[in-house]
């Protein structure tokens, strides 16, 4: 037992000191000659015929001039998506979009739904932020005598808003002698610094003094008429009216034309972001990102923050606007630089196609996702009722199992569904449902099939070895799979963008953890404990650093909750009493391993680290508790959901029951699972403590432990029934030592 630990200790030595991979972001500096700034009409559309031969000239030639000392603009669209570009509709967006390199914007700041006014305040502060629950137009700035201008009232995001990032971007500029050129009131208060002052401002292009385009490095431009229409009361409802496809035309066709009259204004050689950096309505979006430099054309636009090659977050915008004028990124600013990826996305009509498709992939599971999990709690709440009528008569057993096990395969099949291309089908909901039922089902036949089907612990081994190769298999591969499922994440959303999400850690660590409890079973068998024991720790230690490490699984609080899963399960399988000290002692292990990971995350450039790092700057800064205070806000939320909490309820119901009156409840199914196959009650206890502990630190409470109790407890009554019958399944060993209530 020494040896095990001490072996997997000098392991976990060499991984936390082995340095994750920094991403690098891409950038190009070359020297050009500036042009005169062309001033130009921004009201009314453009004719599509006439000017676009020169002005797809004059682009090309702007492009080809370079990245020029270092300018770089931005044109926010609020409200812009995929799918609203076409080459006859909106002209000027579709040649930038086969100039640059192209990718999904996740707009999420704060609330559900971002306002102009937030998208603009975060690309300001460098981190989400919100200007509080009233959410209206972004102020209009009072111009100056010197071509500036001044938020009127700006000390309100410090004083009353509690947004004391806000300026970063505009401070960070002034900081290094830059200014920046502010077009709109959205653009004014990106580039506003702390105190509210805007370099050079005008409210339309057509206000912009001569040659004031050449002045700074920095511009930014407001292009609103996309959302212009739900601002027209003064403020955005949060549940406003659509527009029809008529309005929404006519805006999108004066959007295009202001983007169009920017672009030609731009000094030659300027680096080109456009996005589409907030919501219209009442539904969350995917915008459009575009990045216009040289070589990006025909590639995929991503981030570092993301860890995907075409998603960028809020953030980025502001990274990738102070890397192009070349000053130095703020440490507050969570974002990292806008990168393009070496992937190619093939004719624009084809990239705009799928980026489309990535927005309309995670609406569908944002959409099914309250409805799925309430479907789920039904089905749960209906198998505990059903098992405890057909147990305590003795019936139907074989379908019990059976439905126990394809029950218990439902969280891994929505995984398992996105091998499938069901986003591309006429109807996706449709398919995304019947794809998880038909996995589903799948492996729960496999697991009744085969030289396994006769062993109580082989069905289980098979749906736990499954759901854990597809979890730690998703992880190394930048988790494809948990993105757009509905156990996983998505970037409509914006709760993550990749590694272990809180539901997909509690499967990782339950499928885990009754896995390596089935080869313990084996080696008790064959009478080596202590490499049953090792089993334990080294499968479960493996999988709590590949769940923990920063750019793979990033997951803080699953592995706090990890470590005393492991060390429970693997103390009681090695015959040792077990203690509420002990296990407050495994818990403040597995904090201080996480820690340890974070600070190494810290230790990396800032640009380069993950939130475990961040965190640890939160420390040091005293921002910590605020986070600490959202996420135990965010946890206590959840246990009053009525999708996650019946299935908490229903299953700690039926196992107290069972314990307490083992003959009335399951006709002596449950113990009969722990006498015959001892292990497993180790494994489950196990479980039990991580989903515990897990519901504790995870923001997402009550769904950790949900999901744990989902797939353990039917999979626990599957070996039972199968080992009522089956005496030779019994080991010779005692049975696994309890927990003991007091002692240390």
């Amino acid at each position: 037992m020494r040896r095990t630990l001490s072996a997997f200790a000098l392991l976990l030595g060499m991984l936390l000191a082995t340095p994750a991979p920094a991403g690098a972001a891409t950038t190009h500096d070359a020297s050009a000659q500036p042009t005169a700034a062309a001033r130009a009409e921004t009201g009314a559309p453009r004719a599509h015929a006439g000017a676009t031969g020169s002005r797809a000239e004059a682009d090309a030639a702007r492009v080809q001039a370079g990245h020029a000392d270092g300018r770089v603009a931005l044109v926010g669209v609020p409200g812009l998506r995929w799918s609203d570009l076409s080459e006859r509709e909106t002209p000027n967006l579709w040649r930038l979009a086969g100039r640059s390199a192209l990718g999904s914007l996740s707009v999420r700041a704060v609330g559900r739904v971002t306002c102009p006014y937030d998208g603009w305040l975060t690309v300001s502060a460098g981190v989400r932020s919100a200007v509080g629950y009233w959410c209206g137009p972004p102020p209009a700035p009072e111009p100056s005598a010197d071509g500036g201008a001044v938020i009127p009232d700006y000390g309100y995001l410090h004083a009353v808003a509690g947004q004391k990032h806000a300026g970063t971007l505009g401070e960070a500029l002034r900081a290094a002698g830059q200014c920046g050129v502010a077009i709109g009131p959205g653009a004014g208060l990106a580039l506003a610094d702390r105190a509210g002052r805007i370099g050079v401002y005008a409210a339309s292009l057509a206000d912009l003094r001569p040659g004031a385009l050449t002045r700074c490095r920095v511009v930014a431009a407001d292009v609103d008429d996309l959302i212009r229409p739900y601002l027209a009361t003064g403020t955005l409802s949060r549940t406003p009216e659509p527009l029809t496809a008529a309005q929404r035309a006519v805006a999108l066709r004066q959007a295009d034309a202001k983007v169009g009259a920017v672009l030609a204004a731009l000094p030659a050689g300027t680096e080109v972001l456009l996005a589409g950096l907030a919501d219209h309505d009442s539904e969350p979006h995917l915008r459009a990102a575009m990045l216009e430099r040289p070589g990006a054309a025909g590639r995929l636009l991503g981030a570092a923050s993301t860890h995907r090659e075409d998603i960028t977050i809020l953030p980025d915008i502001t990274a990738t606007l102070l890397t192009g004028a070349g000053v130095q990124v703020p440490a507050n600013v969570v974002g990292t630089p806008w990168r393009v990826a070496d992937t190619r996305t093939g004719p624009v009509a084809e990239a705009v196609a799928a980026l489309d498709g990535a927005d309309v992939a995670g609406q569908t599971i944002r959409r099914l996702g309250g409805g799925f999990f309430t479907a789920l709690a039904v089905l749960q709440v209906l198998f505990y009722a059903v098992a405890f009528f057909l147990l305590r008569r003795r019936r139907a057993l074989d379908w019990l199992r059976s439905a126990a096990l394809v029950l218990a395969s439902l969280p891994v099949a929505t995984y398992l569904v996105n091998l499938t291309p069901w986003g591309q089908a006429g109807m996706p909901l449709l398919a995304l449902v019947g794809g998880i039922l038909g996995c589903a089902v799948v492996l729960g036949a496999v697991a009744l099939s085969g030289p396994w089907r006769e062993r109580p612990l082989g069905p289980l081994a098979v749906v736990t070895g499954v759901t854990a190769a597809v979890l730690a298999g998703d992880l190394l591969t930048g988790t494809t799979l948990q993105l757009n499922s509905v156990m996983g994440y998505t970037a409509v959303v914006g709760a993550r963008y990749y590694g272990l999400g809180n539901i997909p850690f509690a499967l990782l660590a339950t499928s885990v953890l009754l896995t390596a409890t089935v080869l313990a079973h084996w080696l008790i068998g064959r009478g080596r404990r202590d490499l049953a024991v090792g089993c334990i720790v080294a499968l479960g230690g493996l999988a709590m650093i590949l769940g923990g490490w920063p750019g793979v699984g990033s997951d803080f609080g699953g592995v706090i909750a990890f470590v005393p899963g492991i060390a429970v399960t693997a103390m009681m399988i090695a015959g040792r009493r077990l203690s509420l000290v002990k296990l407050a002692a495994f818990c403040v292990a597995g904090g201080v391993i996480v820690m340890a990971i974070a600070y190494l995350d810290y230790l990396r450039p800032p640009g380069s680290q993950t939130h475990l790092g961040r965190f640890v700057g939160q420390v040091f800064s005293g921002e910590a508790l605020e986070v600490i205070g959202r996420k135990l806000s965010a946890m206590l939320g959840t246990l009053l959901s009525p999708n996650l909490m019946p299935i908490v309820l229903a299953a700690a119901a039926f196992l107290v029951f069972a314990v307490l009156r083992p003959g009335a409840a399951t006709a002596g199914v449950l113990p009969a699972a722990f006498e015959r196959t001892p292990a497993l009650r180790a494994g489950f206890v196990g479980t039990l403590v991580s989903g515990v502990v897990g519901m504790l630190v995870n923001d997402s409470g009550a769904a950790v432990l949900s999901m744990a109790l989902a797939l353990a407890v039917p999979l626990v009554l599957s070996v039972g029934i199968k080992g009522l019958d089956d005496p030779a399944s019994r080991p010779a060993e005692d049975p696994v030592t309890p927990v003991a209530p007091a002692t240390t």
